[in-house]
C-alpha cells in the first residue's frame, strides 16, 4: 500500500478532460521572482531535470529581454529534449522574431486585457488589443510556430471582451488560449464559472496560469481543469512574482494521490528537482512546504512515532519514496521510549530498559535546553548514561 487517502474523496463525482497537459514556467515566470537570476548552466540543469520528470512543455524564457536570455532559450531548444520548448513574447513581431531565432517549438504571446491594464499600463483600447492579438498570432502561425495566446489579467477582464479576444486568437489559428490569474484574485468558484462560460463559446484548448497571492493557485488550477480547461502552468517550489505560481510538486501529487489522476510523471525526481531549483534560485524550501519540505516525513511526537513505526500511513497519506524523500524519526522533547529504541537500533546500540528510560529523559532535557539531537549528540547521551551505570 503506497498511499491511503480519505474515502470521502470518491463520494463526489468528478470528470477530468481526457487529455490535459502541464507546462512549466520555472525558467521564465519563476526567474521573475525578485532577486532570482539563473545562470545558463543552471537553466540547462533545470530543463534537463524537468524533461526527465516528463513535463510536457517547458517555457524556457523571454528572449527579447536580453542577449543572454536569448542564448539561454536557444541552448535549451538545442538540447534535444522530449518536452516542447516555448518562449514568451509580447504581441510584437520583434519579440516573435527573437523567439524564432532561438529555434523554439512555440510561443506564448500575451497582452493585458483588463480595463485597468489597458487604461493604465498600455494606454490602448479594447479594439487595439484585439488588433495586436490578431497581428501576433497571424505572424507566429505564418512562421510555423505553436501559438498560445495569453490574456494577462484575464480574471479581472470583462467576460464578453475576453470571449471576443479569445475568439480572434482562435480565428487566427492559435493552438491554445491562456487564462492568466495575474494577481491571484479569483476563487475556485470564480474560475469554475469563468472556464465553463468560455468553453461554451470557444472551440479551442484553454490553459490556466494561476498566481498564489491567496494560496489558491493549485486548487484554482485543478478546479479549472475540472471545468474543462486543458492545460495548467506551474513552477517548481511555486516560485514566481510576489507569492509565486501554482506549485508543480503540489499540483502533481494532489492530482495523482487525491484525485487518482496519474499523468505519467516520474515523481521520484520531485525532491531532486526541488532542491536543484532551490539552490539555483537561492530560495530555501520551507520546512513545512508540502511534498518537498524537510518536515513532511519527519516525526517526533511519541504517540505519532509509535504508530508510524508500526504503520507509517497512520500519519502519512503516501510513502516518501514516491517523491524521492525518506522518512525520519526525530528525537526531541516529545519523544518516547519506542522512538529512542528505534534510534538505538539504527545506531546499533544496545541498552537495558533502565538505561533506555534515562536516555529518554536526557533526550527531552537536552532538547528543552536548546540542543538539536543529531546522531553525535545522541551517542554522547547514550555514552554518558552508560557510564552512570
Amino acid at each position: 500500500m503506497q498511499y491511503y487517502i480519505s474515502h470521502y474523496n470518491k463520494e463526489c463525482e468528478i470528470t477530468f478532460p481526457e487529455d490535459f497537459i502541464i507546462y512549466d514556467t520555472t525558467l521564465r515566470d519563476g526567474e521573475q521572482t525578485p532577486g532570482v537570476c539563473f545562470s545558463l548552466n543552471e537553466k540547462l540543469e533545470i530543463a534537463r531535470k524537468l524533461d526527465q520528470f516528463k513535463i510536457n512543455q517547458i517555457e524556457a524564457g523571454f528572449p527579447i529581454v536580453s542577449e543572454r536570455e536569448r542564448e539561454s532559450v536557444s541552448s535549451i531548444a538545442k538540447e534535444g529534449l522530449n518536452a516542447d520548448i516555448l518562449a514568451l513574447t509580447r504581441t510584437k513581431p520583434e519579440d516573435i522574431d527573437a523567439a524564432i531565432d532561438c529555434d523554439v517549438d512555440g510561443i506564448i504571446t500575451f497582452i493585458g486585457t483588463s480595463d485597468i491594464h489597458l487604461d493604465h499600463k498600455m494606454h490602448i483600447t479594447r479594439q487595439d488589443a484585439i488588433n495586436l492579438c490578431e497581428t501576433a498570432v497571424d505572424y507566429a502561425k505564418d512562421h510555423g510556430l505553436y501559438v498560445a495566446f495569453s490574456a494577462e489579467d484575464a480574471t479581472r477582464t470583462d467576460i464578453e471582451f475576453l470571449k471576443r479576444i479569445y475568439s480572434k486568437a482562435q480565428e487566427c489559428g492559435a493552438d491554445r488560449v491562456h487564462i492568466a490569474d495575474t494577481t491571484g484574485a479569483i476563487t475556485p468558484q470564480g474560475i469554475d464559472y469563468l472556464v465553463r462560460e468560455l468553453v461554451k463559446d470557444l472551440n479551442i484548448n484553454i490553459a490556466l496560469h494561476c498566481h498564489n497571492d491567496f494560496g489558491l493557485a493549485v486548487i484554482n488550477s485543478i478546479t479549472g481543469v475540472l471545468a474543462g480547461a486543458k492545460g495548467i502552468s506551474t513552477t517548481v517550489n511555486g516560485i514566481g512574482e510576489r507569492a509565486g505560481n501554482a506549485s508543480l510538486e503540489e499540483l502533481i501529487m494532489a492530482l495523482k494521490i487525491l484525485y487518482g489522476k496519474d499523468l505519467g510523471f516520474k515523481t521520484k525526481y520531485i525532491t531532486e528537482l526541488s532542491n536543484i531549483v532551490s539552490k539555483a534560485s537561492g530560495l530555501p524550501i520551507p520546512y513545512n512546504k508540502p511534498v518537498v519540505g524537510n518536515n513532511v516525513f519527519r516525526h517526533e511526537s511519541g504517540i505519532h512515532v509509535d504508530a508510524v513505526i508500526e504503520e507509517p500511513l497512520c500519519y502519512e497519506p503516501y510513502v516518501p519514496e514516491l517523491v524521492g524523500q525518506k522518512r525520519q524519526l526525530v528525537l526531541g522533547k516529545h519523544s518516547g521510549c519506542r522512538a529512542v529504541r528505534a534510534k538505538l537500533n539504527e545506531c546499533e546500540l544496545d541498552v537495558s530498559d533502565e538505561q533506555l528510560i534515562e536516555i529518554v529523559r536526557q533526550v527531552k532535557k537536552s532538547r528543552e535546553e536548546g540542543k538539536y539531537i543529531n546522531d553525535q549528540v545522541f551517542r554522547d547521551i547514550v555514552k554518558k548514561t552508560s557510564k552512570k551505570e
